[in-house]
């Protein structure tokens, strides 16, 4: 039953999270004159899982100095430290197709690389978000100079995805856009075949809202076991949940009761998800830690399982590009879990916010045997195996070295030290592609980890120039009905290079504004 309450909108955008605030502003910013974000959650969980994430966007780029007019941490005596070299769309394209096995949507890769450069220059001089070259993530000072790696370079001020979502906030203010919290949408309305506004149950109340613009950015299921469990397959209901509870699918039901179209991997792959520490909270994100729980210095290590096997390349690539299908591959191994194990060459490289004493219980020893000995409260079923497997690790890695003493370890290029030795039966399995060092230097550490599941990839199809949202039916955009973030299908499928989700939801989020403020013009 309704009540007698209708409010007009000229705007309404599900979700307050980073895609949301941006569909939100760009949609004022358009022309729209009465905008409004309508959230599940309550206002202490405001901004999706945007919050949870370190701040990271993927754009293309001519190199540093095209990228000084949106950064706020490189003086003129740090640009002359520092390597970072071009980011072409071909590269950016590259690394999405590359990814996905060739999988991905073209049109929609081309939208989201063609407009990722202008759409970071929108996000730090309109909305205001304090971009920063990401130091502490993507670079590695080698001889004096900071070189960066892996295709990523920009992050966000003040705690990542907390800062970028304080900086929403203040713009979203700024611009006078309402939010209701504790809102969730319970259905769209249509006339015709036009959307026509949404039902909104706030303060216990079902409430009728006219709106000739709807934009869906509220999530993926990644927070609901359930659909976790029929899309993904059983195993996910074991994952860890990295950012918001309140993702649970929601806007895949909306748009379904209205015959959008679906699209996108909605396969046991179908999903981002990362090395996520063990002992966090199963079913939803920490605000105050958030990011802190990634445990992404494998590339600098071994990750074994609890029988005492690897079972990854850790150095098969940049951590960028193996993250994603790596918390899934964790999840596959006994009991979903694993213990990343790191010597003394390596741990002064590993990222303090991750790996300091107060973030993540460590395991620390004077050799291998005692490491071994004291993983088995922590569920090392197999101590005598994992000793052996990393001894037969260190003798490949003698025996590439041997054969190649020109190569020199460097974490910020494939610098080519593995395991890999043709005709030797020093040879294991899985290599070690690059970064391969032996772990003989005490003391030794250890830190499990476990699968933590970020979005999922399967959504609906959009239109890629608009974000409007195709109709399963006529195959055209539903008027009126648009997405953006999370809830985009056919991007991403299998994996994706780190930074790109949060670019995609600013892109898609920018696109769907405009085009509900076209709307509204048309209707004027």
């Amino acid at each position: 039953m309704f009540t007698e309450t209708e409010t007009s909108y000229d705007c309404i955008v599900v979700g307050s999270g980073h895609a949301g605030s941006c569909a939100a502003l760009s949609a004022a910013q358009s022309g729209c004159k009465r905008v409004l974000i309508v959230e599940k959650s309550p206002l202490e969980w405001a901004g999706g899982n945007g919050f949870f994430t370190a701040g990271a966007h993927r754009t293309a780029h001519g190199g540093l100095f095209d990228l000084l007019t949106v950064v706020r941490n490189v003086s003129p005596a740090a640009a002359a430290t520092i390597d970072l070299d071009a980011y072409t769309p071909e590269d950016f394209t590259r690394d999405i197709m590359r990814l996905s096995d060739n999988r991905s949507d073209a049109a929609l890769v081309h939208a989201l690389v063609n407009d990722s450069r202008d759409t970071v220059e929108w996000l730090a001089l309109s909305v205001g978000v304090r971009f920063i070259l990401s130091f502490n993530r993507q670079a590695y000072e080698v001889n004096g100079r900071q070189k960066f790696w892996g295709g990523l370079v920009l992050s966000v001020d003040n705690g990542g995805g907390k800062g970028l979502i304080a900086d929403h906030q203040r713009a979203l203010a700024k611009a006078s856009i309402e939010t209701w919290y504790e809102s969730p949408a319970i259905h769209i309305l249509t006339e015709g075949d036009s959307i026509s506004g949404l039902v909104v149950r706030r303060g216990g109340e079902d409430i009728r809202l006219t709106s000739p613009a709807v934009v869906l950015a509220c999530g993926g299921f990644e927070a609901n076991p359930d659909l976790r469990a029929t899309y993904l397959g059983e195993e996910w209901t074991r994952s860890h949940v990295r950012g918001t509870p309140y993702n649970t699918g929601d806007g895949l039901s909306l748009a379904s009761a209205v015959g959008a179209k679906r699209m996108g991997d909605w396969s046991s792959g179908g999903c981002h998800s990362t090395c996520w520490d063990a002992h966090s909270s199963v079913n939803t994100g920490d605000r105050v830690l958030s990011n802190q729980f990634t445990k992404s210095g494998y590339p600098l290590g071994l990750m074994l399982n609890t029988a005492g096997h690897r079972f990854v390349d850790e150095g098969a690539d940049f951590r960028n590009y193996t993250y994603a299908a790596f918390g899934r591959a964790i999840l596959t191994q006994p009991g979903g879990v694993a213990y990343q194990v790191y010597d003394a060459q390596v741990t002064k490289w590993l990222r303090v916010e991750e790996y300091s004493d107060t973030v993540v219980r460590k395991v620390v020893a004077d050799s291998i045997e005692a490491l071994a000995q004291k993983l088995v409260p922590e569920g090392l079923a197999e101590p005598a195996i994992f000793i052996e497997t990393i001894k037969e690790y260190n003798a490949a890695v003698d025996a590439h070295r041997a054969a190649h003493p020109e190569l020199i370890w460097d974490p910020s290029v494939k610098d080519g030290l593995s395991t890999k030795f043709p005709a030797s039966t020093t040879n294991v399995v899985p290599s070690k592609s690059n970064w391969a060092l032996p772990l003989r230097e005490p003391p030794f550490l250890a830190v499990k980890v476990a699968c933590g599941i970020t979005f999922t990839f399967g959504g609906l199809a959009i239109d890629p120039q608009t974000a409007g949202v195709l109709s399963e039916r006529t195959g055209l955009p539903i008027p009126g009905l648009f997405c953006t973030g999370e809830l985009v299908g056919g991007l991403f499928y299998g994996n994706y290079p780190g930074g790109s989700g949060l670019t995609a939801g600013a892109v898609f989020g920018r696109k769907a504004g405009k085009a509900a403020a076209e709307i509204v013009k048309n209707k004027a």
